[in-house]
């Protein structure tokens, strides 16, 4: 990691402070992005149940390890029926546990967050809840829901969002902190906080105008408007739009299928290919550029290249480890 540090840095040590700057977190995000070793997901007949939360409410979230030839895909599925899977203080405890969980583990190759309750996605924070918070908790809720969100967002490993239903708010935030968003023509989206005089304040604001553009997310900001799937796919909000089928789960199979196209390719390269792009979107090219060799230098020494280039000769297909 050092020779990797020196070497990006004496790549941007000419170039402008900020560009220094970016390179530096590139290293420190390089550090961070390294799986601890021997952890991974229960294996045996256990291999697929959920983490045991110790709150009483611990059936809002589930989290399942698939197994099998799913291995390495977990599914994070939202469970508040009764509130629309708002966002709630135990609903944020139980998925930072879970995002932690996640990112600790070194045999998890891609993410699907979803929703169990029919119709509903992420219907935005818990109003009912908000209105019994002290106006000094807001804040610091608020806050915490952002730091949330971002972590989702960073994790190493590609994280799809399957929308079949209302993302509206802090759900839409924590789609759009996913690297792909996947929805059904039934699903409803939008940032609408202005229609309760605040601001979208878990990531929206920054997040919608990188997605579509500036002035088509002040425009749906401004207004508070919800767009159907089939919509959000024209403007570049989700990836794609899929039919909704009878049973209400269209968008979730799409990603779990997008996810087992994912699952074979080589882990580190995913992981690497995701932080070159997630760094390197936000500064200059020729800083990008420089993160993107950094990545590339991560690739170079491990197993899975020797794996890969071999199997080509062999005309059979790679078996990837992570290593």
């Amino acid at each position: 990691m050092a020779v990797l540090m020196g070497r990006l840095l004496r790549a941007c040590g000419a170039r402008a402070l900020d560009q220094d700057s970016a390179c530096r977190i590139t290293a420190a995000y390089l550090k961070a992005a390294q799986p601890r070793a021997g952890i991974g997901a229960p294996r045996g007949a256990g291999a697929a149940a959920a983490r045991r939360y110790s709150s009483e409410s611990k059936d809002e979230l589930r989290v399942r390890y698939l197994h099998g030839e799913d291995a390495g895909i977990v599914v994070v599925e939202i469970n508040r029926p009764k509130a629309k899977n708002s966002i709630s203080k135990n609903l944020v405890k139980l998925m930072f546990e879970a995002v932690d969980d996640i990112k600790k583990n070194n045999k998890v190759r891609s993410v699907v967050l979803c929703s169990l309750v029919p119709g509903v996605f992420c219907a935005g924070a818990d109003l009912k809840e908000r209105a019994k918070m002290p106006q000094s908790e807001v804040g610091p809720f608020v806050s915490k829901a952002r730091a949330l969100i971002t972590e989702l967002g960073n994790l190493p490993v590609p994280v799809i969002a399957a929308i079949d239903g209302a993302a509206l708010g802090g759900g839409l935030e924590m789609a759009l902190a996913c690297d792909i968003r996947i929805a059904s023509n039934s699903a409803k989206l939008g940032l609408v906080e202005t229609k309760l005089a605040i601001i979208p304040g878990a990531g929206g604001t920054q997040r919608l105008p990188r997605v579509i553009g500036v002035s088509l997310a002040k425009e749906l900001i401004f207004a508070a408007r919800v767009v159907d799937g089939q919509e959000a796919g024209r403007l570049g909000l989700v990836n794609r739009c899929v039919e909704q089928n009878k049973s209400g789960d269209a968008a979730y199979l799409e990603a779990l299928e997008l996810a087992r196209e994912i699952n074979p390719q080589g882990p580190i390269a995913i992981r690497m290919a995701k932080l070159a792009i997630n760094q390197g979107i936000e500064v200059d090219l020729s800083t990008g550029l420089a993160i993107e060799e950094a990545c590339y230098a991560q690739v170079i020494p491990t197993k899975d290249r020797l794996e890969g280039l071999a199997a080509f000769k062999e005309k059979r297909r790679p078996n990837f480890r992570g290593e």
